[in-house]
């Protein structure tokens, strides 16, 4: 048996839930899981659906689910589960969120390839190609950026890129690249420190007696860090942490959060609705 993921949305309305089912069973599908809802603002239908098929090829399984996208104006997704996305990641000189997606990666935590790695920087360079990606180095500065951009995109379409992610990656993309690429990059930042812009965050939070830190992963819009949510944590600090043991814990929640932004866009579970997401957790 093949198994597959079909993700859906669609303005909501009466049927598609069944009208669905119907269409995969016909087709001699079997549904082995499914997660819908309705979200609220949008009123905007989404469904995630695995299903096994045996015996019928990729393009008649498409072309039945793309008529019932038609008939009820929706957009949909349909891959093999076995067929991984491929992902490029974006990194400065920080590690920690490369090496933990690379862990992930390795140990089947995150279903992913991982073909391409990107830095402005090369501090990193043995330990991607230790992890059996090809390290691209791609200095970045106002007089060259628009080169820089013109490189990465390249890359994506060589390497059959289905989605970036920046792992603490100290560059910013142009407005361009990321209506180019929406939907398709995913960011990862100390969300519970707004204030503090620039160099030093948990330095200047230690200053200011903050007793919560955190990270947020978004997708990426030319807004800097504002882009659409879809994965959040915290940790408590007191008065008896240091700067330096608030960055550490920072850097825990950061890998934590990022993965499981990663591992919900790889696997069909989130879906972008204008400034909002749904994210269906496993």
């Amino acid at each position: 048996m093949n198994r597959y993921i079909l993700t859906l949305s669609c303005p909501d309305q009466k049927g598609i839930l069944a009208t669905v089912s119907h269409r995969l069973f016909e087709t001699g599908g079997n549904i082995l899981e499914n997660a819908q809802c309705t979200e609220m603002k949008s009123s905007t239908f989404c469904m995630r659906t695995c299903f096994e098929i045996d015996g019928v090829n990729f393009d008649t399984i498409k072309t039945a689910i793309a008529g019932v996208a038609e008939e009820f104006s929706a957009e949909f997704t349909l891959r093999e589960e076995n067929n991984l996305p491929n992902v490029l990641i974006m990194v400065s000189q920080y590690d920690h969120c490369l090496l933990d997606l690379f862990y992930k990666q390795r140990a089947g935590e995150l279903a992913i390839e991982i073909p391409v790695v990107v830095s402005n920087h090369e501090d990193l360079k043995e330990y991607v190609e230790d992890n059996g990606a090809v390290f691209n180095h791609i200095p970045v500065t106002p007089e060259i950026r628009e080169k820089a951009e013109l490189e990465l995109l390249k890359l994506v379409e060589e390497h059959d890129i289905d989605f970036i992610v920046l792992a603490r990656y100290m560059q910013i993309l142009s407005k361009d690249v990321c209506n180019q690429l929406k939907g398709r990059i995913i960011n990862i930042h100390h969300s519970f420190l707004p204030s503090f812009r620039g160099a030093r965050p948990y330095h200047q939070a230690w200053d200011r007696g903050i007793k919560l830190i955190g990270a947020t992963a978004h997708y990426v819009t030319p807004e800097l860090d504002e882009g659409p949510i879809l994965a959040q944590d915290i940790a408590r600090v007191t008065h008896n942490d240091s700067p330096e043991s608030m960055e550490q814990k920072g850097r825990e929640i950061e890998r934590q959060v990022l993965s499981r932004a990663v591992k919900a866009h790889a696997n069909g579970r989130a879906f972008l609705l204008g400034d909002r997401t749904v994210v269906f957790e496993h």
